[in-house]
């Protein structure tokens, strides 16, 4: 080989060199490019606590990626000035919009006017965010629930003791329901058939506080309990563990809320009277289309309005079942939210559901 062929053989061996370099980067480029214009879509939960909110994110996400959205969450725990801060977070990674679950529903207009400074759109979760201009609300009828909740269980116990067990005062969702309940309960309570002997809001919606309320409540009525009205599954537990504690657990009547597997198992026991079913599912991937569409700059599907006390916030609003021992299996079951192996593993032969 003489030189000027060897010349030419390394011009070529550099040339493909450079080449491969240049799709190299120009290849990253694009995907850098991409990434940019993927949908990114914030999910902040005020506390992923019980096994409800990580069902709804796993529906969330699975929803999202379907329509090529792709989803980053966070955990505040309960507080609110985390939840502030990972929001903020959020706006930062460059999300398009904001899916909101507020731990306070007062507190966290400063969330959606961060949102809404970055141009982010903000949809409020299951609860609804007061006095701020959010996009969209998204969940189910609370005024229903505890309409729901109330009837079932004065047809359960037409007379005698009440205890009311509500959720957190900081939650105006807890309050809706408490008022529906009261309605419901009103002309009982008017006639006299019905005396409420506690009533009163818990922290945090914590089972923990529901144990010790309903304790004072067992203690100051010496047992004479008809029936408690608890406002979801978890304050459900806490007072159906006093009641196990003193002998009354199947012998009260005693409503929930989200059927929790727990909760439904206590169903089948005979433990806990009803529940509400709410198939958060479907509430998860319709804010997840619905955060797609907000993300592309289309009109959301909303079917009503709702007032926060600042705007008419378009809402799509989810209607509750009720669910009670003779109904897991058509409910629960056949959506696949819980699963008959899972709610009989724990059952005694004759409390199976068949």
């Amino acid at each position: 080989m003489n030189m000027e062929e060897d010349t030419l053989m390394n011009a070529r061996r550099r040339l493909r060199v450079l080449s491969a370099i240049s799709i190299i980067v120009l290849t990253g480029q694009l995907v850098h490019a991409q990434d940019r214009t993927k949908l990114l879509i914030g999910f902040s939960f005020e506390a992923m606590k019980g096994e409800r909110w990580q069902t709804d994110l796993n529906s969330f996400e699975e929803r999202a990626k379907q329509l090529g959205a792709e989803v980053i969450s966070r955990d505040a725990d309960g507080d609110d000035d985390r939840q502030f801060q990972q929001v903020k977070d959020m706006i930062k990674a460059g999300i398009k919009v904001l899916v909101l679950l507020p731990h306070t529903n007062t507190q966290s207009s400063r969330m959606v006017e961060a949102a809404k400074a970055a141009n982010v759109k903000v949809i409020s979760y299951d609860r609804l965010v007061l006095n701020s201009d959010v996009d969209l609300y998204v969940s189910f009828d609370r005024l229903e629930i505890g309409r729901m909740q109330a009837e079932y269980l004065v047809r359960a116990a037409p007379q005698g003791n009440y205890v009311l067990i509500a959720g957190s005062p900081n939650d105006e969702g807890a309050k809706t329901l408490h008022d529906a309940q009261i309605n419901v309960l009103r002309p009982y309570i008017d006639r006299g058939d019905i005396k409420v002997i506690a009533d009163a809001y818990t922290k945090d919606w914590l089972a923990s506080e529901a144990y010790l309320a309903m304790l004072k409540a067992i203690d100051s009525a010496k047992g004479k309990i008809a029936a408690v009205l608890a406002s979801n599954d978890g304050l459900a537990s806490g007072a159906i563990q006093a009641l196990r504690e003193h002998n009354l657990a199947g012998k009260v009547a005693i409503s929930g809320q989200d059927a929790d597997l727990a909760a439904i198992i206590c169903i089948a026991q005979g433990t806990q009277t009803m529940t509400i079913y709410k198939p958060v599912t479907t509430e998860a991937a319709r804010a997840a289309e619905e955060a797609v569409r907000l993300a592309k700059g289309e009109t959301t599907h909303a079917d009503g309005t709702t007032s926060n006390g600042k705007l008419k916030v378009p809402t799509i609003m989810l209607k509750p079942v009720v669910v009670t021992k003779d109904n897991i299996k058509t409910t629960v079951v056949k959506d696949g939210f819980q699963t008959l192996k899972s709610i009989n593993h724990v059952l005694s032969e004759d409390q199976q559901i068949k």
